[in-house]
């Protein structure tokens, strides 16, 4: 594993005062990009070719270095021009699903924004439900098996497939059904199959409170709320009940976009509660901690109990909707706050104060 000294006499090399902000070129890159720029940053993208077409219509990229494939990321010569540039690369959903926890703490040989040893923790849901668990939080049962199904469930794959292949199931015969259905259509792979995680289904909102852990200011900051718009759950209620059943629709839950959402303000208090919790315990799991974005994805149910069901130690696709500022970040910075630019201001003030090797590792 790569050590925080090996990190930090990459450093060492870097021009502190010509830091690039760098990330592949999906997901969350325009948010980051935006942010980095605003506050005096050059940005480079690790970008597909095809891709590339969005930072000539968002002109956020000032390096775009083309690749077939993300994970050439791990190669040597990718990482010396993004080191020659004094990169420090930013990580988003797109890193864990292109690239395995394993190579980005053994091979990934540029200053990482963030924190490498909670990532084994992010990428496995058994890890993920005794970090939360340890945290306090209320969290939906699981079932290690389809024969222990009771009630209705959630199945989900591993790792951040953008809900692609996730369905919904109430015993072992429907779970099969399911799979065999979802194998024909090529949402799932007969490899998937064994890794499918069983999550009780709790009936209620979808929420998805971000907040940002500063290493340098010592605090959690709630910034936003989002949902998720997914296809094809959201479309099925266009369809009538009858005919429905008719055909026989099983509906995924692949992102198509995310929505914002103003929470109730009796809800807040619980989840900046639940974010500072989450937060002490990864201090305890692996110091110093989260350092940056992250996301705990929860349900509201109708009794306004709280379930939280996964976490992103990392900025999530969601907090796009707060480009430019969200209500949350408003009431504490006022205008122009948001993820990308709360990243690159912790970078900022952490250069001010010497403090780099603690926010890189």
């Amino acid at each position: 594993m790569i050590t925080r000294d090996e990190v930090h006499r990459i450093l060492k090399e870097y021009d502190p005062n010509s830091l690039a902000i760098g990330t592949l070129g999906s997901h969350s890159s325009l948010n980051i990009f935006k942010g980095a720029k605003e506050e005096g940053f050059k940005t480079v993208s690790i970008c597909k070719k095809d891709d590339a077409i969005i930072y000539k219509k968002f002109p956020v990229a000032d390096e775009i270095l083309i690749v077939e494939d993300f994970s050439e990321l791990l190669n040597e010569s990718l990482q010396r021009k993004l080191r020659k540039l004094n990169t420090v690369l930013v990580p988003h959903g797109s890193f864990t699903a292109y690239l395995s926890t394993e190579q980005m703490t053994n091979s990934l040989y540029v200053p990482m924004f963030g924190n490498r040893e909670l990532l084994h923790w992010e990428a496995g849901r058994e890890r993920q439900r005794e970090w939360l668990l340890k945290a306090g939080l209320r969290l939906p049962k699981t079932f290690d098996r389809p024969e222990e199904i009771k009630g209705l469930v959630i199945a989900k794959l591993p790792g951040a497939k953008g809900g692609r292949g996730y369905f919904l199931a109430d015993s072992s015969e429907s779970f099969h059904k399911k799979t065999n259905e979802m194998v024909r259509r090529g949402l799932l792979n007969k490899r998937d199959v064994s890794n499918i995680h069983l999550q009780e289904y709790i009936l209620g909102v979808n929420v998805y409170p971000h907040y940002f852990s500063s290493i340098v200011r010592d605090e959690v900051e709630f910034l936003g709320v989002d949902r998720r718009y997914e296809s094809a759950v959201d479309a099925i209620g266009r369809i009538p009940a009858d005919v429905q059943l008719d055909m026989e629709i099983s509906p995924t839950y692949t992102i198509v976009g995310n929505i914002p959402i103003t929470l109730r303000e009796s809800l807040l208090p619980e989840l900046i509660r639940m974010g500072d919790a989450v937060m002490k315990t990864a201090k305890e799991l692996a110091a110093p901690g989260i350092i940056g974005p992250f996301c705990l994805e929860t349900i509201i149910t109708d009794n306004l109990e709280i379930y939280a069901f996964e976490i992103s130690a990392r900025i999530v696709a969601g907090t796009n909707v707060g480009i430019g500022t969200s209500p949350y970040a408003y009431l504490k910075y006022g205008e122009n706050m948001y993820a990308g630019k709360r990243i690159a201001l912790e970078i900022r003030e952490a250069h001010e104060q010497d403090r780099l090797t603690e926010i890189f590792m």
